[in-house]
């Protein structure tokens, strides 16, 4: 009985929508996330956020650190696929096709905009006084270049 669920991730709390969503796959549902770049991350303060994603990309390997993991996502899908594969038993059978019907996109492609996307009013961000960054602006702190930005640079438009 699996069926297909289009998330619009657009003011969601990361963490939240990601166990959301690591629920919905282990009960044998395709999921399909957009906008992930829009997704908010809350903190103490913004340097703790950006402090947090910062330490792990320290981590290095005595061996060879450039060839040697551990090898961190820097893009927003990326960051986000690993935030839900942690909530998904992973080395298990079950988890493996779990996390194979998963799908991250920023923004909405154009063969979803027919399609009718699913809102988690429980992942939703509510007014506090915590501070928040979004995902996309943590992705550039960290070294993230949008695609369409470098092939500009490559074709010098």
């Amino acid at each position: 009985m699996s069926r297909e669920i289009i998330v619009d991730a657009s003011n969601m709390v990361m963490g939240r929508l990601a166990s959301i969503i690591a629920k919905e796959l282990l009960n044998g549902n395709r999921v399909t996330v957009v906008n992930v770049e829009k997704v908010i991350i809350t903190g103490s303060n913004r340097d703790s956020i950006l402090e947090r994603f910062m330490r792990k990309l320290r981590l290095r390997s005595n061996v060879n650190p450039r060839r040697h993991g551990p090898f961190v996502p820097r893009s927003p899908e990326g960051i986000f696929r690993r935030v839900v594969r942690g909530m998904l038993p992973r080395r298990k059978t079950k988890g493996r096709e779990a996390y194979r019907r998963l799908k991250v996109y920023r923004g909405v492609p154009d063969f979803i905009k027919a399609g009718e996307l699913k809102v988690y009013e429980e992942a939703r961000y509510r007014e506090n006084s915590y501070p928040y960054m979004y995902l996309e602006e943590i992705s550039r702190l960290i070294g993230w270049v949008p695609v369409e930005e470098r092939l500009k640079e490559v074709l010098g438009e």
